[in-house]
């Protein structure tokens, strides 16, 4: 009897072991499934976006609605190149961004270009103060109108990006291939989903407005921010009595300062398996003309150069009141453009640009 009971718990025991190593290998089997699946998925997803040929641009009529019409800084029937530049002048694997910053709204406070060289593994960035003027009719000739003329009339953020795309290629020659409009809200977001990022505060920024619901206290020194007063420290600009106040190009520094302390701790090895957040926050809060794959891509190569080389572009002065209107040099700009994020083997020149140097 005894010996029947042993068998009984042996049989048990060798059944259990069975269960456990069914389930090991279905496990293992799903898994490597799942591997291969994401491996076929990054195979064939993620890769640089195709760069648009000459004449593929907007002509001034993609985007309009009945309602929208568009200022005169137009992209013509060359698209976003200078005039006389043809496909064959476009350098090898050679991408160009515009990037937009929003609150929420039609608000453009952040208005880049950005540059990545896959040959040289170089990537600038342009920032573009937002009270630069413009050649346009409408009354406000200030860069940062572009996007909400556009939008709020008739062409929503398609026609407000094309309208920006207009108006930047007067400054700088060309329109950039690609398009990332991002609010404050994805801003937030990423930067918590990173656990803050280290930003080194100049001054001690305090800033208190009650109507708003804002309150700014951000001391002097090294200081790791999170999301809400990463978005306070690029975005300050008058302090409260007593407090300093800043210029729109010590502004430009910290979004500069913020941008790069985010893009260097985003593309840690350690930040990898974050990665699908990352997604999902680009997903819900980010409009862009590129798919995951592309931005995935953009993402390696980023990290791949290493540095991100930051610039603003020249300016030759301001107009002061009322306007507060700011000049752009343009010689100093077609130097600096060439130098960094033309995307063409020809350089651009002063005649290639539409800078006015007062206001009409």
């Amino acid at each position: 009897m005894a010996s029947n009971i042993k068998g009984g718990k042996r049989l048990a025991h060798t059944k259990k072991g069975g269960f456990f190593r069914k389930l090991l290998l279905l496990l293992t089997g799903a898994l490597g499934i799942a591997i291969v699946a994401l491996g076929l998925w990054y195979w064939l997803n993620v890769k640089p976006p195709e760069i648009p040929g000459i004449g593929s641009g907007d002509d001034g009529t993609a985007f309009h609605s009945p309602e929208y019409h568009p200022d005169d800084a137009a992209l013509g029937g060359s698209g976003g190149a200078p005039s006389g530049v043809t496909d064959a002048d476009r350098k090898k694997d050679f991408y160009t961004l515009l990037i937009v910053g929003t609150d929420g709204g039609v608000n453009t406070d952040t208005i880049m270009v950005a540059s990545y060289d896959n040959t040289a593994k170089s990537a600038n960035l342009i920032s573009i103060p937002r009270d630069t003027l413009v050649n346009v009719k409408r009354k406000v000739k200030k860069i940062n109108a572009a996007y909400p003329s556009g939008t709020l009339n008739g062409g929503g953020k398609e026609g407000g990006i094309a309208q920006l795309k207009r108006e930047v290629k007067t400054l700088i020659g060309f329109a950039p291939d690609f398009t990332v409009l991002i609010d404050m809200k994805a801003f937030v977001r990423l930067v918590d989903a990173l656990g803050g990022v280290e930003v080194d505060v100049p001054f001690h920024m305090v800033y208190n407005d009650p109507t708003q619901n804002l309150s700014i206290n951000i001391p002097k020194g090294l200081q790791t921010l999170s999301g809400s007063d990463a978005v306070k420290f690029a975005r300050f600009r008058k302090g409260s009595s007593g407090s300093r106040t800043i210029s729109d190009y010590d502004r430009i520094k910290n979004q500069q300062a913020v941008i790069k302390a985010i893009a260097e701790k985003a593309l840690r090895p350690s930040s990898i398996i974050k990665i699908p957040e990352f997604v999902g926050i680009f997903t819900e809060n980010v409009y862009t003309d590129m798919d995951t794959g592309n931005l995935i891509w953009f993402a390696e190569q980023f990290a791949a150069a290493g540095t991100l080389a930051t610039h603003t572009l020249p300016m030759a002065g301001s107009s002061g009141s009322p306007g507060w209107y700011e000049y752009a040099n343009a010689a100093a700009t077609a130097e600096l453009v060439n130098g960094t994020v033309n995307p063409y083997g020809v350089p651009i020149t002063v005649d290639d640009l539409d800078i006015l140097n007062a206001v009409p």
